[in-house]
């Protein structure tokens, strides 16, 4: 009797919509082979992960078993699936598996991050199979807001799993693969798990096609007579393209604004999945142009500071001022967590008198994930033995597994961190590992137990105080305590706080005895127990306090 085992099991996007990371392995328990399915990050916001620049997935289990990794697919080139490439030392040296224009997207992350991107195979779809280690698997071409997004048919001898990734049923896309009901199925034959997406699985309303949007874009911007300024995410090339085209059938010019956007136009020339993008002109050849003339594509759908958005709607950006008559328009949906940054975008325009539309009646934006219909439509079209929810917050996988049961599957829950056997379609929970959030602080991975993320936020909420004491070799303090605020109120009752604590703290030190003076560990607790105290009285705050003791020795 074997001992092998086919496991499944998610570190990230099992429990929120971002940093995707999706295990399987195979083997006896200790000694499995495994593979990655996308290596994706969420992006932080300057309230609950200041100063961060990525979040990646926590992936200290698979990390201490790097050697038996196999290979990392990738399903589709959205920096949610592809974002953590190149950032995790340990997995340098395994070999990337993807579709031409994913392939080049991680290509160009890793040399940009000075890797090697030799490591990056680019593979034909379905029926071309890649074996690797005792895994089999295939891409299957899906409809999705990007080009060459696939699903996954992972095979070994105790089952095939489909993973869908991000997928949606669209026969007429403007780019990509159109949903081919026949190629599924043909693929899929005898499904023992369907690994599913369950992004908007609560949405009920029909889904629409991306073919569907460019009427309504071009009575849009034909019906303004100022600067028409659009945004959508970068990624989204047949969105980028179905804007511009709207935008010459209005004849006006078009305008890049934003690095990912114009670098993501250029791979998609590249690749050759752009083939007749309209010319652009520059910002600066823009500014001799008519308002009416102009139609700006722009970055930062989702409220990101520095991004071109943010930007043009805090007043100017690459010259380019803004009006009232002018039109701003989000041909996007916002992520879950998102929604601050762009309301401050659209409060930034609206001060500035611009008109701001955002997607009514998906008008001007589709989504391109599958809505509940159609996830019943693909639990019928491929009837696996077992479905598993995946891809969205704790809300969309408990929908989904309900949906998964009320249309007679079997069905669980695998949440971040459940590994569960998988053979043959059975659904058992082995164990749960330890998950979580990494943090790129810099250029440097963080943990998110660290504690540095956390005192970044106190020091925000409740300010930070330094003292500075010197004692001399006798174990007696030399002259007065230094103190210095910051992020608290400097008049208390017309005294200065920073001398109100030296005298609080010079006081409580006056009293010690010499053990405890002599003793540093013992000396910061006393020293910030009498400075919080005056703080907590006087101001109702619980800084954050750094104490440095200076210990003058005798030659």
């Amino acid at each position: 009797m074997t001992n092998n085992k086919f496991t499944y099991l998610p570190l990230g996007g099992a429990g929120e919509i971002g940093m995707n990371c999706y295990v399987y392995g195979f083997g006896p328990a200790g000694k499995e082979n495994f593979i990655i399915v996308d290596l994706g990050v969420a992006f932080p916001d300057a309230e609950s992960t200041p100063g961060v620049d990525l979040i990646l997935p926590n992936i200290d289990w698979l990390l201490e078993r790097a050697d038996r990794v196999k290979g990392i697919f990738l399903t589709h080139a959205h920096e949610d699936h592809i974002g953590a490439i190149g950032l995790f030392p340990e997995l340098s040296q395994i070999p990337i598996y993807a579709r031409p224009f994913t392939a080049a997207n991680a290509k160009r992350k890793l040399l940009e991050r000075g890797k090697n991107d030799r490591l990056v195979k680019q593979i034909s779809i379905y029926p071309k199979c890649i074996e690797v280690g005792p895994f089999s698997i295939s891409f299957v071409p899906v409809s999705h807001s990007i080009p060459e997004s696939s699903g996954l048919i992972i095979e070994t001898e105790l089952g095939k799993v489909f993973h869908t990734g991000d997928f949606k049923l669209d026969r007429t896309p403007i780019l990509g693969d159109p949903f081919d009901p026949g190629l599924w199925t043909a693929a899929c034959h005898d499904l023992d798990v369907l690994v599913c997406d369950s992004t908007n699985v609560l949405v009920t309303q029909s889904a629409k096609s991306e073919k569907s949007l460019k009427k309504h874009l071009v009575d849009l911007i034909k019906s303004q007579t100022g600067m028409v300024i659009a945004t959508t995410f970068a990624s989204n090339i047949a969105r980028l393209k179905t804007l511009a085209d709207a935008a010459i059938a209005a004849d006006r010019s078009i305008v890049l604004l934003g690095r990912a956007m114009r670098r993501m136009i250029e791979l998609g020339l590249e690749t050759g999945i752009l083939n007749d993008f309209p010319n652009v002109v520059s910002p600066e050849q823009a500014l001799d142009l008519p308002r009416s003339h102009i139609f700006i594509l722009s970055t930062g759908s989702q409220g990101e500071r520095r991004a071109a958005s943010a930007q043009l709607s805090n007043g100017k950006y690459r010259g380019i001022v803004l009006k009232e008559g002018d039109m701003f328009l989000f041909s996007s949906k916002t992520i879950p967590g998102n929604e601050v940054g762009v309301n401050r975008v659209i409060n930034n325009l609206s001060k500035r008198n611009i008109d701001v539309v955002e997607n009514e009646g998906d008008r001007y934006h589709v989504s391109g994930h599958a809505n509940r219909s159609e996830i019943t439509q693909i639990h019928r079209l491929l009837n696996p033995k077992l479905v598993i929810p995946m891809h969205g917050e704790p809300r969309h996988l408990r929908s989904h597994y309900r949906l998964a049961k009320d249309n007679g599957f079997k069905s669980i829950l695998a949440s971040n961190g459940s590994l569960v056997d998988i053979s043959n379609g059975r659904a058992k929970l082995l164990n749960e590992v330890e998950y979580g959030r990494t943090y790129l602080d810099g250029n440097i991975l963080i943990g998110d137990k660290d504690g540095i993320v956390r005192d970044r936020i106190r020091m925000a909420f409740s300010g930070h105080i330094s003292i500075n004491i010197i004692i001399d070799e006798n174990d007696e303090l030399i002259d007065d305590v230094w103190v210095q605020s910051h992020g608290l109120p400097k008049n208390i009752h017309d005294e200065d706080l920073d001398i109100i604590i030296e005298e609080t703290v010079k006081a409580s030190l006056n009293l010690m005895d010499e053990k405890t003076l002599m003793e540093d560990g013992k000396l910061k607790k006393v020293i910030i127990k009498s400075c919080r105290g005056i703080v907590v009285e006087l101001v109702d705050k619980k800084p954050e306090i750094s104490v440095l003791i200076n210990r003058l020795v005798s030659i």
